[in-house]
């Protein structure tokens, strides 16, 4: 779903806090994820910022895009945990891992690890 869907499917997401855990995350492919936890709903989702098209590039070699289509921002709810110290925990480490290469991985390896399953979509 795009993050608009993400959001209007539970409109307590849309009012909720939200934690950040990293903006900088990559697949083995080089796709770039943020990963954050709703609050309200105590969902850890990913977004996937599918590659835009380049208006400009930055003097540090960024990507500069004037309008990002929401259509490319691709959510994914990864679980669901209780509190922010459950999340904490079950990421305790994630900024060192976050700048591997294929880093995301590591998250789905701890979400396995714990028993933590995805939920079933509708």
């Amino acid at each position: 779903m795009d993050i608009e869907q993400f959001y209007s499917a539970d409109e307590r997401r849309r009012q909720s806090g939200e934690v950040e855990f990293g903006n900088n995350w990559f697949d083995a492919k080089g796709s770039r994820y943020e990963l954050s936890w709703v609050e309200d709903t105590g969902e850890l989702y990913a977004m996937l910022e599918l590659t835009p098209e380049a208006d400009t590039w930055t003097p540090f070699g960024d990507i500069e895009v004037e309008d990002t289509a929401v259509d490319s921002l691709l959510v994914t709810i990864l679980g669901t945990l209780a509190t922010r110290d459950e999340v904490e925990q079950l990421l305790e480490g994630w900024p060192d891992q976050m700048s591997k290469p294929d880093g995301v991985h590591w998250v789905a390896d701890r979400l396995q690890a714990a028993g933590i399953a995805r939920p079933a979509l509708d």
